[in-house]
């Protein structure tokens, strides 16, 4: 992992896990203007404003575009739910808020992957083969941030 720095995880997990206790990240960009690093946000939790990805996924951009760059999103799997099998064209930091979650790496997945409860962090390097899933009879719900837009590559279009 090129650069991994113990103390920048650290510090990157506890002000997701703050912000999400307090009710306090940035603006959605559905609802409102575009993002200013400048100006201070707080916004509830009850204000984030969820958009159905698919009948299974919610998400919702609080800071950033995830379609076309940096960007930080809350997202939500419903339980027992697992993606296919893809890539991401750029790298992400994932962080769990709720329920159970896995990440197995590789083209057919690790046969037993790490679960990941509440307070779990998670990272997948641009391109790696994975899938995610909530592997909880509850709903999971997690924050993930990156450097560039998202997308989502099954490995069988590739």
């Amino acid at each position: 992992m090129r650069g991994f720095n113990p103390t920048k995880l650290t510090a990157r997990v506890a002000t997701v896990a703050l912000a999400t206790l307090l009710g306090a990240c940035a603006v959605a960009q559905a609802e409102g203007p575009a993002w200013d690093p400048n100006k201070p946000v707080a916004l509830p939790s009850g204000d984030v404003a969820y958009q159905n990805i698919n009948e299974a996924i919610q998400m919702a951009d609080v800071w950033g575009d995830r379609a076309t760059g940096p960007h930080g999103t809350f997202g939500k799997f419903p339980a027992n739910f697992e993606t296919p099998v893809h890539t991401h064209t750029f790298a992400y930091h994932g962080v769990v808020l709720a329920g159970v979650m896995t990440n197995p790496f590789g083209e057919t997945g690790e046969k037993s992957p790490a679960k990941m409860p509440a307070g779990s962090y998670w990272y997948v390097p641009a391109g790696t083969p994975h899938s995610t899933a909530c592997v909880s009879t509850t709903p999971c719900q997690f924050f993930f941030d990156s450097e560039g837009g998202f997308n989502f590559t099954p490995l069988a279009a590739k």
